[in-house]
Protein backbone atom coordinates (compact mmCIF):
# COMPACT_ATOMS: atom_id res chain seq x y z
CA UNK A 1 0.00 0.00 0.00
CA UNK A 2 1.18 3.41 -0.91
CA UNK A 3 2.07 5.81 1.99
CA UNK A 4 0.15 8.79 2.13
CA UNK A 5 1.47 11.94 4.15
CA UNK A 6 0.02 15.26 4.28
CA UNK A 7 1.93 18.92 4.84
CA UNK A 8 0.43 21.25 7.30
CA UNK A 9 1.58 24.63 6.15
CA UNK A 10 1.17 27.94 8.10
CA UNK A 11 0.89 30.68 5.23
CA UNK A 12 4.63 33.08 5.31
CA UNK A 13 4.34 36.27 7.47
CA UNK A 14 1.97 38.75 6.53
CA UNK A 15 0.80 42.86 7.33
CA UNK A 16 -1.18 42.21 10.32
CA UNK A 17 -3.13 44.67 12.20
CA UNK A 18 -2.06 45.28 15.84
CA UNK A 19 -4.05 44.23 18.73
CA UNK A 20 -6.75 42.56 16.28
CA UNK A 21 -7.44 38.78 17.00
CA UNK A 22 -9.07 38.13 13.81
CA UNK A 23 -7.37 36.33 11.26
CA UNK A 24 -9.39 36.92 8.62
CA UNK A 25 -7.64 39.82 7.51
CA UNK A 26 -7.38 40.81 4.15
CA UNK A 27 -4.14 41.77 3.48
CA UNK A 28 -0.99 39.75 1.68
CA UNK A 29 3.08 38.21 2.34
CA UNK A 30 5.68 40.63 3.66
CA UNK A 31 8.71 40.14 1.33
CA UNK A 32 9.69 38.18 4.53
CA UNK A 33 6.85 35.61 3.69
CA UNK A 34 7.68 35.45 0.48
CA UNK A 35 11.09 34.45 1.15
CA UNK A 36 9.68 32.01 3.90
CA UNK A 37 7.47 30.15 1.38
CA UNK A 38 10.24 29.96 -1.32
CA UNK A 39 12.75 28.06 1.63
CA UNK A 40 10.36 26.30 2.66
CA UNK A 41 9.76 25.02 -1.01
CA UNK A 42 13.02 24.05 -1.40
CA UNK A 43 12.93 22.31 2.33
CA UNK A 44 10.11 20.30 0.30
CA UNK A 45 11.93 19.14 -2.22
CA UNK A 46 14.95 18.00 -0.53
CA UNK A 47 12.53 15.58 1.54
CA UNK A 48 10.67 14.55 -1.41
CA UNK A 49 14.59 13.53 -2.60
CA UNK A 50 15.18 12.01 0.20
CA UNK A 51 12.10 9.77 0.90
CA UNK A 52 11.51 9.27 -2.71
CA UNK A 53 7.99 10.83 -2.26
CA UNK A 54 5.77 12.02 -5.38
CA UNK A 55 4.72 15.31 -4.83
CA UNK A 56 0.70 15.41 -5.86
CA UNK A 57 -0.12 17.90 -8.28
CA UNK A 58 -2.81 20.07 -6.19
CA UNK A 59 -1.93 22.31 -3.59
CA UNK A 60 -4.92 22.97 -1.41
CA UNK A 61 -5.16 26.39 0.60
CA UNK A 62 -7.28 28.61 2.34
CA UNK A 63 -9.03 31.43 0.53
CA UNK A 64 -7.40 34.14 2.48
CA UNK A 65 -4.42 36.03 0.64
CA UNK A 66 -1.87 35.05 2.51
CA UNK A 67 -2.02 31.44 2.14
CA UNK A 68 -3.18 31.44 -1.60
CA UNK A 69 0.17 33.52 -2.11
CA UNK A 70 2.19 30.94 -0.01
CA UNK A 71 0.61 28.21 -1.95
CA UNK A 72 1.50 30.21 -5.03
CA UNK A 73 4.97 30.69 -4.27
CA UNK A 74 5.44 27.15 -3.09
CA UNK A 75 3.95 25.82 -7.00
CA UNK A 76 6.14 28.03 -8.32
CA UNK A 77 9.02 26.88 -6.92
CA UNK A 78 8.47 23.95 -6.74
CA UNK A 79 7.34 23.23 -10.55
CA UNK A 80 10.90 24.36 -11.66
CA UNK A 81 12.18 20.87 -10.55
CA UNK A 82 12.25 18.34 -13.43
CA UNK A 83 13.00 15.34 -11.35
CA UNK A 84 10.41 15.86 -8.36
CA UNK A 85 7.54 18.43 -9.56
CA UNK A 86 4.22 17.91 -10.64
CA UNK A 87 2.76 14.53 -12.56
CA UNK A 88 0.41 17.66 -13.87
CA UNK A 89 0.53 20.81 -14.67
CA UNK A 90 0.57 22.59 -10.74
CA UNK A 91 -3.10 23.14 -9.32
CA UNK A 92 -3.88 25.58 -6.43
CA UNK A 93 -7.85 25.14 -5.05
CA UNK A 94 -8.74 27.38 -2.68
CA UNK A 95 -11.80 26.76 0.28
CA UNK A 96 -12.82 28.58 3.24
CA UNK A 97 -12.76 25.22 4.74
CA UNK A 98 -8.74 25.82 5.33
CA UNK A 99 -9.18 29.28 7.27
CA UNK A 100 -8.68 30.56 10.65
CA UNK A 101 -10.98 30.61 13.56
CA UNK A 102 -13.80 32.76 12.56
CA UNK A 103 -14.95 36.14 14.43
CA UNK A 104 -18.10 36.22 12.88
CA UNK A 105 -19.59 40.29 12.74
CA UNK A 106 -16.76 41.12 14.72
CA UNK A 107 -13.95 40.19 12.66
CA UNK A 108 -11.27 42.89 12.22
CA UNK A 109 -12.51 44.73 15.43
CA UNK A 110 -9.65 45.38 17.87
CA UNK A 111 -9.95 43.79 21.44
CA UNK A 112 -11.38 46.89 23.14
CA UNK A 113 -13.67 47.03 20.34
CA UNK A 114 -14.72 43.51 20.16
CA UNK A 115 -15.50 43.81 24.03
CA UNK A 116 -16.99 46.85 23.77
CA UNK A 117 -19.65 45.24 21.57
CA UNK A 118 -20.29 42.55 24.30
CA UNK A 119 -20.86 44.80 27.07
CA UNK A 120 -22.93 47.17 25.33
CA UNK A 121 -25.23 43.71 25.03
CA UNK A 122 -27.63 42.76 27.71
CA UNK A 123 -27.79 39.54 26.55
CA UNK A 124 -24.20 38.58 26.63
CA UNK A 125 -21.88 37.87 29.82
CA UNK A 126 -18.51 39.15 30.25
CA UNK A 127 -16.07 37.01 28.28
CA UNK A 128 -13.07 35.57 30.25
CA UNK A 129 -10.13 37.10 30.24
CA UNK A 130 -8.27 34.40 28.16
CA UNK A 131 -10.81 34.52 25.53
CA UNK A 132 -8.83 35.05 22.63
CA UNK A 133 -6.62 31.77 23.34
CA UNK A 134 -9.07 30.10 24.88
CA UNK A 135 -9.90 26.86 23.10
CA UNK A 136 -13.35 25.93 24.01
CA UNK A 137 -14.50 29.74 24.15
CA UNK A 138 -17.52 30.87 21.04
CA UNK A 139 -17.90 35.08 20.94
CA UNK A 140 -21.46 35.29 21.36
CA UNK A 141 -21.92 36.71 18.24
CA UNK A 142 -23.30 35.68 14.93
CA UNK A 143 -21.09 33.51 12.55
CA UNK A 144 -18.71 33.22 15.39
CA UNK A 145 -16.41 30.05 16.43
CA UNK A 146 -14.37 28.65 19.05
CA UNK A 147 -10.71 27.84 18.08
CA UNK A 148 -12.10 23.63 18.78
CA UNK A 149 -14.62 24.12 16.11
CA UNK A 150 -12.25 25.72 13.58
CA UNK A 151 -9.72 23.03 14.33
CA UNK A 152 -12.65 20.08 13.52
CA UNK A 153 -13.94 22.24 10.50
CA UNK A 154 -10.09 21.74 8.98
CA UNK A 155 -9.85 18.08 10.31
CA UNK A 156 -12.93 17.24 8.74
CA UNK A 157 -11.74 18.90 5.51
CA UNK A 158 -8.51 17.05 5.70
CA UNK A 159 -9.51 13.66 6.61
CA UNK A 160 -12.68 13.61 3.50
CA UNK A 161 -9.88 15.03 1.14
CA UNK A 162 -6.87 12.57 2.20
CA UNK A 163 -9.38 9.28 2.54
CA UNK A 164 -10.23 10.18 -1.06
CA UNK A 165 -6.72 10.57 -2.55
CA UNK A 166 -5.63 7.23 -0.51
CA UNK A 167 -7.63 5.25 -2.76
CA UNK A 168 -6.42 7.43 -5.73
CA UNK A 169 -2.36 6.99 -5.66
CA UNK A 170 -0.41 4.11 -6.69
CA UNK A 171 3.05 5.64 -5.12
CA UNK A 172 4.06 6.86 -1.74
CA UNK A 173 2.81 11.02 -2.39
CA UNK A 174 2.76 13.70 -0.22
CA UNK A 175 -0.43 16.47 -0.15
CA UNK A 176 0.22 20.26 0.66
CA UNK A 177 -2.07 21.93 2.55
CA UNK A 178 -1.68 25.79 3.60
CA UNK A 179 -3.50 27.12 5.79
CA UNK A 180 -3.20 28.63 9.65
CA UNK A 181 -1.60 28.00 12.51
CA UNK A 182 -4.33 27.96 15.70
CA UNK A 183 -6.92 25.96 13.37
CA UNK A 184 -4.11 23.75 12.21
CA UNK A 185 -3.05 22.86 15.74
CA UNK A 186 -6.59 22.38 16.91
CA UNK A 187 -7.15 19.99 14.14
CA UNK A 188 -3.84 18.13 14.77
CA UNK A 189 -5.75 17.66 18.10
CA UNK A 190 -8.87 16.13 16.38
CA UNK A 191 -6.43 14.18 14.24
CA UNK A 192 -5.27 12.29 17.27
CA UNK A 193 -1.49 13.39 17.00
CA UNK A 194 -1.82 16.54 19.34
CA UNK A 195 -2.86 15.94 23.24
CA UNK A 196 -5.04 19.18 24.32
CA UNK A 197 -2.85 20.00 26.84
CA UNK A 198 -0.03 21.06 24.18
CA UNK A 199 -1.61 23.21 22.33
CA UNK A 200 -1.46 26.36 24.07
CA UNK A 201 2.21 25.62 24.60
CA UNK A 202 2.75 25.45 20.55
CA UNK A 203 2.82 27.43 17.73
CA UNK A 204 3.56 27.27 13.94
CA UNK A 205 6.52 28.80 12.34
CA UNK A 206 6.10 30.39 9.24
CA UNK A 207 5.72 28.31 6.45
CA UNK A 208 7.58 25.61 7.37
CA UNK A 209 5.53 22.00 7.13
CA UNK A 210 4.69 19.77 9.62
CA UNK A 211 4.18 16.30 8.54
CA UNK A 212 1.31 13.49 8.97
CA UNK A 213 1.10 10.28 7.86
CA UNK A 214 -2.34 8.85 6.86
CA UNK A 215 -2.97 5.41 8.12
CA UNK A 216 -5.78 2.63 7.32
CA UNK A 217 -8.49 3.27 9.34
CA UNK A 218 -8.23 6.80 9.70
CA UNK A 219 -5.31 6.77 11.85
CA UNK A 220 -2.72 9.45 11.99
CA UNK A 221 1.17 10.08 13.25
CA UNK A 222 3.51 12.87 13.12
CA UNK A 223 6.50 11.84 11.36
CA UNK A 224 8.14 15.16 10.50
CA UNK A 225 8.50 19.01 11.68
CA UNK A 226 8.78 20.76 14.10
CA UNK A 227 6.21 21.96 16.07
CA UNK A 228 7.07 25.69 17.18
CA UNK A 229 7.28 26.83 21.16
CA UNK A 230 5.01 29.81 22.01
CA UNK A 231 6.72 32.28 23.91
CA UNK A 232 3.60 33.83 24.95
CA UNK A 233 0.29 31.33 25.50
CA UNK A 234 -2.68 34.35 25.10
CA UNK A 235 -1.47 35.33 21.50
CA UNK A 236 -3.56 33.02 18.95
CA UNK A 237 -3.73 35.85 16.22
CA UNK A 238 -2.25 34.62 13.55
Amino acid sequence: MARLIVALIRHGDYAQLPDTPSAHQPFGLTEKGCKQAQEAAVEIEKLLQQERWQLHHEIICSHLLRAWQTAQKLSQKLSESLAHGFTQPPQLSETPALAERGLGIAGNLTTKQIEAVIAQDPRYPTPPKDWKSNSHYQLPLPGAESLLQAGQRVASYIQDRTETLAQQVQVDTLQLFVGHGAAFRHCAHHLGVLPFEEIAKLSMYHAQPVYLEYEAGGHWSHIAGKWKLRPNHSDYND
